[in-house]
Order: structure tokens, then C-alpha cells, then sequence
């Protein structure tokens, strides 16, 4: 049997992704493409301590986010290798955990979500509920609560996230009702920084484009 039919097909492409990475995001250029992953290359842009620093940042990883605009894919993904050459770094992807055409009607957002599950509370009706994170974003976070929820988009209310260790108001966006009886609720941040979510990549200018 020829080994090379049991591998996924690469296709040669030309195009631009970003990584998030040591709490910045990196720019990359990808070489090829298939359906379980990229072979992509980042580039000095500041010397070659700071191409050093990025690829330690690498080795030091195992799972990044990942955004590739032009396919519209979005998540995280496993790093198999990561090789330094001179001022650039060749750096093989596997997906892990990515969303496909991100930019959904449903979901529509400004801004990059990773899938963060955690539990939580909300404030609704005077009293505190229990949910669970869906995805979280520099913008606001989606949440999924055991049960039936009554309330009008607009609400400002609050709410925490232990993971994040957040702690605020956020108003209500959306809701969906489930057919299981759970509710899917969208919240928007009200009166926090954005630096004040560590961990979460922004790709606001990649969404947006």
C-alpha cells in the first residue's frame, strides 16, 4: 500500500492566519493547507531576539488559537512542530478544537471567541443561577443555564466567571431557548477593559476585514 494515500491532502496556498501566542497576536504566513491542519511560517519583524523569544514561547506550548480569515476557520489548534531557521519560524498546525464559517448569522460577532467552558453565575429575577460557559471573547461571553429563562434582550444584570475571575455588570443581547429546556443567553461587558481579559485573543481587525 502507498503510505502517502493515508495522508490528508495539502494544498499549496498563499495567504495570512493569526496565531495568538505569549499573550500577543502573531501574524503567519500560510504555505499549505488541509483538512486536519497548516504548515505555516511566522517571520521576524524586530530582530532576531524577538524571533527567539517567539519560538521559546512555541516550544513552551502545546495548544494555540488560530485564525485564518480567508477560510473563515477559527479555533484552537494542537502545535506538532516548530522548527527556527535564521529570522523565521516553520511551524506545523493540527486543529484541535476550530469552528468553520465563524462568520455565521446566527452568532455574528466583532470579535474572536474561544471555547472556554467554566461554570458561573447570573443574576436573574433576584436571584443567583448557575450556568456554564460556551465561548468567551474580549467582548462579551455566551452561556448555557440548566433551564428555562424569561427575560427580554437589553437586561443589564450581573454576573461572575471563576475561570476568568470575572466580576460585573454585562446586559443581555440574545437569548435562545433550547428544545432540552436550557437556554443559551449572549452577554455583553459593560464598564471593563479589555486588558483585563488575560488569555483571550482579540483578532477584532481580521473579523472585521
Amino acid at each position: 500500500m502507498n503510505i502517502m494515500l493515508l495522508r490528508p491532502y495539502r494544498k499549496n496556498i498563499s495567504m495570512y492566519g493569526l496565531i495568538y501566542l505569549a499573550g500577543k497576536e502573531q501574524i503567519i504566513s500560510i504555505k499549505n493547507i488541509s483538512i486536519s491542519g497548516i504548515l505555516a511560517q511566522l517571520d521576524g519583524q524586530k530582530g532576531s531576539e524577538d524571533i527567539k523569544a517567539i519560538f521559546d514561547s512555541l516550544s513552551d506550548s502545546s495548544v494555540i488559537d488560530l485564525y485564518i480569515p480567508e477560510m473563515k476557520i477559527a479555533g484552537e489548534a494542537h502545535i506538532i512542530r516548530a522548527d527556527l531557521q535564521d529570522d523565521r519560524i516553520q511551524i506545523a498546525l493540527e486543529y484541535k478544537n476550530v469552528t468553520y464559517e465563524v462568520n455565521d448569522a446566527l452568532y455574528k460577532r466583532k470579535a474572536y471567541r474561544k471555547n472556554l467552558p467554566g461554570p458561573g453565575q447570573i443574576l436573574i429575577d433576584g436571584r443567583y443561577l448557575e450556568f456554564n460557559a460556551v465561548n468567551v471573547s474580549v467582548d462579551g461571553i455566551m452561556i448555557r443555564l440548566n433551564e428555562p429563562v424569561s427575560i427580554q434582550p437589553g437586561l443589564v444584570t450581573h454576573f461572575n466567571f471563576e475561570r476568568l475571575d470575572l466580576d460585573g455588570e454585562a446586559e443581555v443581547k440574545w437569548l435562545e431557548q433550547l428544545f432540552n429546556g436550557d437556554t443559551l443567553m449572549g452577554l455583553q461587558y459593560l464598564h471593563m477593559e479589555k486588558s483585563s481579559l488575560k488569555g483571550i485573543p482579540d483578532f477584532t481587525l481580521a473579523m472585521t476585514a
